[in-house]
Order: C-alpha cells, then structure tokens, then sequence
C-alpha cells in the first residue's frame, strides 16, 4: 500500500528518507562526496533549500524547504543562461542560448517561454527535486559499479514537518544523529556527510549547512533574511545533540550499552560549557513517526493538513479528526497524521 504523501500550504518542510535496493552498502566516501556535490547543485537549480541531511552508506535523510509557489518570480533568460551551467555541459548551455536568440531575434516570444518552461517548472518542486537528486546519483553509481538498473527501493518517502515550534528542530536533531546512532562515529561533529558535520568542519559549503541550523532554531523563521549569529547556533545544537545522543546502558554494573550514542563523558565534557537544552531522549533511537507519520507538528498544523486530504476524498468518512498523539515518549505538544502501532520506536537498524 502505497503511504500517503501529504503536500504542505505555502513554505513547507519535509524530511524525506530513500534507500537503496536491498540495502546494500554502496556509497562510501568518494561516492558521498559526489552525492553532496549533486544535492548542492540541485539545491540550488530547483530552490529548494537543504535545512539539513545525512548521506549514509545504502540511504539519506534530507530535510527540505520547498518554498511557497508565489514567491519565486520567474527567471530570465539571461538568469537560466547563468544557472543551466550547475546541472549541464558548456554544449547543451551553448545550444539552449542558441536557441533563445533564435527566439528573440524572430520575435517569438511563446517559443522563447517554452524553452524557459523547460527548467522553470522545476524550481521550488520537491517530487522533481528528489526524483532528479534519485536519477543523477543513479547514473553515477551504475558507472562507478559497472551496474544497470534500479538504484533505489521504489520510491521517496517523506513527511511534513510544521515549521511554526520545535518539530523542526526535532527532526533535524533526529537526522544529524544518524551516524551516532549507528555507530559509525562517537560525536555527530565527526562525520563529515550530514548538516551539523559540514557546518562544523570548515569546508567551502559550511556557511550554507550553518544557515540551515539557523533556520531550525527559529533566527531564520522569525527574521528572515537576517544575518546567521554561528556560535550562538552552534551552542545550542550541540547541546541537544550531546543531551539526546548520550549512550544508554542496560546494566550499569557491567557497562553493557543497549543504545549507541555518545559517551557519557564526552556529554557531560561538552555540556560543561554550554546552556543544557532538553528533548525526548527517544531521538537516540529509531523513530518511525520521522518516516510513516504523514505529518508531523501542532496539533493545528496537522489539522489544516487533514483537512486538506478530506477535502479532495483521501480519507475515509468515518475518521473525523487528523491530529494523534505520538507514542513511547514525552513528546509535549507534538502530533501526528497517522496513528502508529507498530514498532513505532526500536533500537537502531
């Protein structure tokens, strides 16, 4: 059964999960690298900004904001002239222009926003930039292993996130622990292919992953366009990450840990310096509400967005509300579109 993909009013957030076919481990870090290129790129062809996002060895997280469809004004041809080079050859850019003087010169301008149409319909569009983010990474791959076919097992998957309290941070939180939660690193800071990786390792992107982690404390929703205060960010995302990543143990006596996640000591040597901040200590663990909800947000925002599947006949006449308290932890005002049972919070895969 195919899950339901909700679509958001005006500035919306998604975080959006695809995996690999069988789940195989196939990307490592030459491959990562290339994966980030391709998602930058895209990011900025499309207008879609990445929040945040973990790149793992066999799937990602992304956690997007596609923006309202009214404010993207239409670009022009010089302007397309100027992006087309992210995503194609000095060739094909070479024939597009050609064929915009050509155009221009005989005064045909419905031919010329044609061609326009071609990569305007594209922009600020999430189903079009996962599926181009699928495809282009497909074909590297299938290269790179000598392989054809399908990459990826069927399609996206996403849910929308309310942008108006703490389910952003919520989940942001939830993907750059990803790697910790996996084992794969002890601090989130050392893996280099996620938000909170990038935006502390000083590459040539950080500035972008920085302005991401601004947005998801609120200085980017409450003043938009306002300048990023970095350290003040990077306080206090890192104190909720080295409060909800710290490793669980289940027999004290022994040290055996049920849960990966941060030292103990590397927490408290962190926190020691910072303002402690506070969230469910579930983020540790696997979560299906961030993948299988639907949407997540107030208990209004996920509201609005039932009310929006009703109103074109996609649920059923006898369910009355949308809104369904999450399960398994303290999750304060938190809800949900579906009403999960199963599994819903697991140890990591």
């Amino acid at each position: 059964m195919r899950s339901i993909r909700v679509v958001g009013v005006g500035k919306s957030y998604y975080h959006c999960i695809s995996r690999v076919v069988d789940r195989r481990i196939v990307f490592r870090a030459g491959e990562k690298e290339v994966f980030r290129s391709i998602l930058r790129k895209l990011e900025d062809f499309c207008d879609v900004r990445v929040v945040t996002y973990c790149l793992m060895g066999n799937h990602f997280h992304l956690l997007l904001e596609i923006p309202e469809e009214e404010s993207l004004e239409p670009l022009t041809s010089a302007e397309w002239l100027e992006r087309l080079p992210l995503l194609y050859d000095r060739a094909t850019v070479a024939m597009v222009a050609d064929e915009l003087e050509r155009a221009s010169r005989a005064g045909d301008t419905h031919g010329e926003k044609t061609i326009l149409d071609r990569y305007e319909r594209r922009r600020g569009h999430l189903s079009i930039f996962l599926k181009e983010l699928k495809q282009r990474v497909s074909i590297f791959m299938n290269r790179r292993l000598g392989r054809v076919g399908t990459l990826w097992e069927g399609r996206f998957k996403s849910v929308l996130v309310d942008g108006g309290g703490n389910a952003l941070l919520t989940v942001a939180a939830y993907i750059d622990l990803n790697p910790v939660r996996a084992g794969l690193v002890q601090r989130p800071e050392d893996y280099r292919w996620s938000g909170y990786g990038e935006a502390v390792g000083g590459s040539r992107q950080a500035k972008r992953a920085r302005r991401g982690l601004a947005l998801v404390q609120r200085e980017g929703l409450e003043n938009p366009g306002s300048p990023c205060d970095w350290q003040e960010t990077l306080g206090r995302y890192r104190c909720l990450l080295y409060t909800d990543g710290v490793e669980q143990k289940a027999d004290e006596s022994s040290g055996e840990v049920s849960r990966r996640g941060i030292s103990a000591k590397e927490s408290e040597r962190v926190l020691a310096s910072e303002t402690k901040m506070s969230l469910p200590e579930v983020l540790r663990l696997r979560v299906r509400y961030f993948s299988d909800g639907a949407v997540i947000g107030s208990s209004a925002f996920v509201e609005g967005a039932f009310e929006r599947l009703r109103e074109k006949g996609r649920v059923g006449p006898k369910r009355e509300s949308g809104a369904r308290r999450l399960r398994g932890a303290e999750w304060g005002e938190l809800r949900v579109l579906r009403d999960l049972q199963i599994k819903v919070i697991s140890p990591p895969e």
